[in-house]
């Protein structure tokens, strides 16, 4: 079963982005157990971490989510009230329309329950970005009568739509999401197969991601798409593109249930022996600017959960300088782990 609330609405300590840090640098880390990532990061001469050639823009248009998943490390849910204004939406346009970033990335909570989210997709549609990208969680779509015409929608300005399936079982995914959410995600594929998405006579993209129901790495993402295309077609004929494998990184929601679970300092040890030079190399920090919900801008969308903003003078999208952005150090902690452990991970999937 899903929580019922965030950590926000319960007022847990781990609510607070800086408890959340501070319970990452102590224990197995302070103890020297675990080096920090700074240190590990340094034997390979990738420390300070610095940006590459920007490629994506991610806007998060707001953390209000219609589901409570049990792994969310942005704490979404339908008690989170944050959401982005058209006022910050418009300034964010007159960043789209300059950046050299080839990728627009929408994401949540539910991005599609931002009021303005429609208006928003017109008008971004407009500047001609090379991969516009929505994060759906598949059962807004059938959340509400206005939500239905989405696939329409999103077919309609060429939306590539990227979408959240822990599993190709019902069990698992309703166990991480919550019950009747298998059935619905279901249901949305087959209405977004409808309209052309994945068909081989259209352009139109769907992706799937899949992150661990529990306290464990991701296994091979090929394999793991192979095993995904071959059950949703031959159970319920759907179609898709490419499946991206997620590690969870231990912050916010993720974080407590490894406490609560008595799993955290284990799936430290598990990043940690999983470090991989090579993921350091192209993990999405170095070529991602992440916007929040009110504007301030992030390396990652995890560091904006942990409110760790870019090192820069520009801190804000009303002061948007790519140029200047381009020169900062990235921010990390020991949640970097997560992103390069194994084959690395992203919002983009594997990254080595």
């Amino acid at each position: 079963m899903a929580l019922l609330k965030s950590l926000s609405a319960r007022k847990n300590d781990l609510s607070k982005p800086e408890n959340q840090l501070q319970f990452l640098s102590n224990g197995i880390f302070k103890e020297g157990e675990l080096p920090f990532f700074k240190d590990k990061i340094a034997k390979t001469d990738n420390y300070p971490l610095k940006p590459k050639k920007l490629e994506i823009l991610q806007l998060n248009l707001g953390y209000m989510c219609n589901q409570v998943c049990s792994h969310c490390h942005v704490d979404a849910g339908p008690d989170r009230k944050e959401i982005m204004t058209k006022e910050t939406m418009q300034q964010c346009l007159e960043v789209i329309k300059t950046t050299k970033a080839h990728t627009l990335d929408l994401t949540g909570g539910a991005p599609e329950m931002n009021p303005n989210f429609r208006w928003f997709v017109e008008e971004a549609s407009k500047a001609g970005i090379k991969d516009f990208i929505v994060r759906s969680n598949l059962t807004i779509i059938l959340a509400n009568k206005k939500y239905h015409d989405l696939p329409e929608f999103f077919k309609k300005y060429n939306v590539h739509v990227v979408s959240s399936l822990p599993f190709y079982k019902k069990e698992k995914t309703d166990k991480q999401r919550g019950n009747g959410v298998f059935d619905k995600s279901i249901k949305a594929l087959q209405m977004l197969n409808a309209v052309g998405y994945a068909q081989p006579e259209t352009d139109l993209k769907l992706d799937l991601v899949y992150n661990p129901a529990g306290a464990f790495l991701p296994t091979n993402q090929q394999a793991l798409e192979q095993d995904f295309k071959t059950a949703l077609n031959e159970d319920f004929n759907i179609d898709f593109d490419n499946l991206f494998a997620i590690t969870n990184l231990p912050i916010s929601r993720f974080l407590e249930f490894l406490i609560a679970s008595e799993n955290y300092e284990d799936y430290m040890y598990a990043l940690v022996e999983a470090y991989n030079p090579a993921a350091v190399e192209s993990v999405m920090c170095t070529n991602t600017i992440s916007v929040s919900w009110d504007g301030w801008l992030y390396d990652c969308d995890f560091n904006q959960m942990l409110e760790l903003k870019v090192d820069s003078k520009v801190q804000h999208i009303s002061d948007y300088n790519e140029d200047l952005l381009n020169n900062r150090e990235i921010r990390i902690s020991q949640h970097c782990y997560g992103c390069t452990a194994g084959a690395g991970s992203s919002c983009q999937g594997t990254v080595a």
